[in-house]
């Protein structure tokens, strides 16, 4: 009878365990995302050429607003971009990039990366001096 309660009581503590252990999928806790665009984009400090790209958050404790972009095949390390947060009124279904082509003759801008199931995305820093925003183009950003 001992035996029994102890076999119980190991069991229990085994399923109360799994039942409280955290979830988690393959690429969400660095939110990995595959972009491909069908046109240059300007991402801050340089032109991406149309093609396929991997997005992620970069793996520190104490930033998650750092961005990599890395190529299709995550070989190479394109860019390491400081974001800021920018809150969505609808928390997004899919992964979406938001862009900006306030000038035909350029390159449309990246904006922000959404990553789904949260409303909080990533909104891309651009030195004042190399993008003038469009007057239509007016996001709610926070910072934490």
């Amino acid at each position: 009878m001992r035996i029994v309660k102890s076999i119980f009581f190991v069991l229990g503590a085994i399923l109360l365990c799994a039942t409280l252990s955290p979830v988690s999928r393959a690429g969400e806790e660095d939110r990995k995302t595959v972009v491909t665009f069908d046109q240059d984009t300007q991402i801050p400090g340089q032109v991406l050429p149309a093609g396929t790209y991997v997005f992620k958050l970069a793996k520190t404790e104490s930033c998650r607003e750092i961005v990599q972009i890395w190529n299709g095949d995550e070989t190479q390390l394109l860019a390491t971009l400081v974001t800021i947060v920018e809150y969505s009124a609808e928390t997004p279904s899919k992964a979406y990039v938001l862009l900006d082509a306030h000038d035909h003759s350029s390159p449309p801008e990246l904006l922000s990366w959404f990553y789904p199931g949260d409303s909080s995305g990533r909104a891309f820093i651009y030195p004042k001096n190399e993008r003038e925003p469009s007057p239509e183009y007016q996001p709610e950003l926070s910072r934490r």
